[in-house]
């Protein structure tokens, strides 16, 4: 593989190959090439590099086995513009300059070892894989006019393009590879295949027809095969992650409640009364709900997942009464808000963000909220209140009774 001295090798190859069609041969920008020269020239000018996507995308053959990961190298195409300059800018002599040239690059499409070796040396050119091929670069006018434009003090001269590739040069990122398998499982059995069909999720159902969960509910569990054993359900939340370790999740595993079908299975959510901390441990926002198989003599594992909402519920609001103007409203909830959660109270038809959020360190407290409800109209109506956090809403329907209704207790009414 080559090092990044690669291009000046290539440069400097094609400057020995050409040695024999003009007096000098140079390297230099076409404004510089002339200075102080007025002999027979010819000069080499490599003017822009570009990436060959073919060698872009995989390590070099026999750097890298299966399984093992390498950096493919940079990949690059030298594009040179060849200018031939006469005796005296004599244009006669500059085309019989070109016209050699031209010869030798066309009895040289390919760069072998021989031509590269010594021109420079630790570049490792020479050792690559892939070939160095020279083709013509057949620039069109405009091209060619833009190029020497660039030039601003340069005449124009008698010039052809080439391209050389591919130049591939070593990445310096470190490789990895594996060490070899010594087991494959316990006891080297290999994979553990089972012919039973796995159970899996179609939906969830809420009790009273619920949008989403709130703690204390019971839940349904709609699927095919979930009367099999050695079920958990499995609750997934992007702020349950290891204390130590945030990129570990931390997930909370439920055991189904009894009475299971194939098609469906309950579990239940905590309360503050089974748990005292609950409200810390079962942060609000959308879980992935999915189910654990462990099945003797055979690894753990999980069904698909579907999203289910845990939406926060109000305890109290303060004050339920208040006349119209600027109403600053105190909430208290549960679950307790985390620090990184997006929160926004809906008073009617409108949406608030918070002046404040205060959650204790103590687990079985409450989080506390401050919303100013600026110009609040007085109607005859109560405003009903909704809190978003990270897109989950609680559901202010009090379902006690025999039909459903707002709940006082999320209810403000402004006079």
């Amino acid at each position: 593989m080559s090092s990044p001295d690669a291009l000046a090798t290539v440069t400097a190859t094609l400057h020995h190959l050409l040695s024999g069609a003009a007096t000098t041969v140079s390297t230099k920008p076409p404004s510089m090439a002339r200075v102080g020269e007025n002999g027979e020239q010819l000069n080499i000018f490599l003017y822009s590099t570009q990436y060959n996507a073919a060698f872009s995308n995989f390590p070099m053959p026999g750097q890298a086995r299966s399984g093992e990961n390498a950096h493919p190298p940079l990949s690059l195409i030298l594009n040179y513009m060849i200018t031939a300059y006469g005796a005296n800018d004599d244009d006669i002599s500059g085309q019989q300059i070109m016209g050699r040239a031209m010869r030798i690059l066309h009895d040289h499409p390919l760069l072998g070892r021989i031509d590269i070796e010594g021109i420079t040396p630790d570049s490792g050119l020479q050792n690559q894989i892939e070939r160095l091929r020279i083709t013509p670069d057949a620039m069109e006018l405009d091209q060619m006019f833009k190029l020497w434009s660039s030039f601003h003090s340069a005449e124009y001269r008698l010039s052809t393009g080439y391209q050389v590739s591919v130049v591939l040069i070593e990445s310096t990122r470190v490789n990895s590879a594996a060490l070899p398998v010594l087991k494959r499982g316990a006891e080297d059995r290999g994979a553990n295949v089972t012919a039973a069909p796995s159970p899996s999720l179609t939906g969830l159902r809420f009790p009273n027809q619920k949008p989403g969960a709130e703690l204390g509910d019971t839940i349904t569990l709609l699927g095919e095969r979930l009367g099999g054993d050695n079920l958990v359900i499995r609750f997934q939340h992007p702020l349950l992650v290891e204390p130590t370790d945030p990129s570990k999740p931390r997930p909370i595993d439920l055991l189904p409640e009894p009475g299971r079908t194939d098609t469906e299975m309950a579990v239940k959510l905590p309360t503050q009364a089974e748990d005292a901390d609950v409200g810390s441990k079962w942060p609000v926002g959308f879980y992935s709900v999915s189910l654990l198989m462990q099945r003797p003599d055979t690894p753990a594992w999980t069904s698909n997942t579907l999203a289910m909402p845990l939406c926060p519920k109000i305890k109290s609001a303060d004050p339920t009464n208040a006349p119209a103007g600027n109403v600053v409203l105190t909430i208290e909830c549960l679950p307790q808000i985390q620090l990184a959660q997006r929160v926004l109270l809906l008073f009617g038809d409108r949406t608030i963000k918070a002046d404040a959020i205060v959650t204790p360190a103590d687990p079985t407290a409450l989080t506390t909220l401050t919303f100013t409800v600026e110009n609040a109209e007085a109607r005859a109506t109560p405003y009903v209140l909704r809190l978003r956090v990270d897109g989950a809403d609680s559901i202010p329907v009090d379902f006690s009774g025999d039909t459903p209704q707002f709940a006082d207790n999320q209810k403000v009414t402004i006079t």
